[in-house]
């Protein structure tokens, strides 16, 4: 990918200005100045490296366009955006995307192997043989195997978070001990080359990160910065702790259906991967 590509990219919507070339140009420029801290961002050598990011029918947009902003905005890499057929699919608020690469025509060795949540999509995926069986092979080499919100269980249904500190959205989180996971209430966490979103919007803080690891803190500080990644929201209800008692109990009322769906689908995970 080169400079004007990768201004397009990350740009995020805003118009490439002189200045914004100005300064990706020098940001990427081995020689960048004092000023900006020396900034050096370059690509490694070599072929680009494979990042597989699954799409499923009912799953979360929200939760792979957010990370899928910062990974695709990353010089040096291929997002291949991944299904069973390159069919348009389905997912929340009736919203399409289309598949780039077939399961069967994903490369055998991925630097970042992705999983999106989102019910009732995810206990779908949970129970999906196929599926599981391409995480298990992909997840088994890949460099950093990852996940937003419920994703995290698919990867656990794969096998893929036994002996692993993992989260997931809060109203699915107590699930990840059935899959061989230590829970942690964190919005990213980060256990070896394990890397865990809590709910949705984390992902943005969770492909900052990765960006961060794959390309080093500066590279991931462009990123925000010209994706604007600075949230101020009008309310603080973003977590059961800061909603509250009452609107949490409503919202896990409303959701109770697609969790025990959730649950039930977790335990026969547990139960054919052997766990107990």
């Amino acid at each position: 990918m080169n400079r004007r590509e990768f201004s397009k990219v990350i740009g995020a919507g805003v118009a490439a200005s002189a200045f914004s070339e100005r300064l990706l140009a020098q940001a990427a420029s081995p020689g960048a100045s004092a000023k900006a801290g020396t900034l050096t961002m370059t690509a490694p050598s070599g072929p680009p490296q494979q990042i597989g990011m699954l799409l499923y029918p009912g799953m979360f947009a929200l939760d792979l366009v957010g990370p899928h902003a910062f990974l695709s905005g990353l010089m040096g890499v291929q997002v291949h955006l991944l299904w069973k057929t390159k069919e348009p699919v389905v997912v929340s608020g009736k919203m399409s995307l289309v598949p780039t690469t077939t399961l069967a025509e994903c490369p055998r060795d991925l630097e970042v192997l992705f999983v999106p949540g989102g019910l009732p999509g995810t206990v779908d995926m949970m129970r999906d043989e196929a599926v599981l069986a391409f995480l298990a092979d992909r997840g088994a080499r890949a460099r950093y195997v990852t996940s937003v919100c419920t994703g995290s269980l698919v990867l656990g249904a794969a096998g893929l978070l036994k002996g692993y500190r993992a989260t997931s959205h809060w109203a699915t989180r107590d699930l990840l001990p059935l899959l061989g996971a230590q829970p942690v209430a964190e919005r990213v966490v980060e256990d070896r080359n394990r890397i865990t979103g809590g709910g949705v919007t984390a992902g943005m803080d969770f492909g900052l990160l990765l960006a961060a690891r794959m390309r080093g803190q500066s590279y991931a500080e462009m990123l925000q910065l010209m994706n604007e990644y600075d949230p101020h929201p009008p309310f603080d209800a973003g977590s059961p702790k800061s909603a509250g008692p009452a609107l949490t109990a409503h919202l896990e009322d409303f959701l109770k259906p697609g969790l025990a769906a959730c649950s039930d689908a977790a335990v026969a995970a547990r139960k054919r991967l052997g766990l107990g």
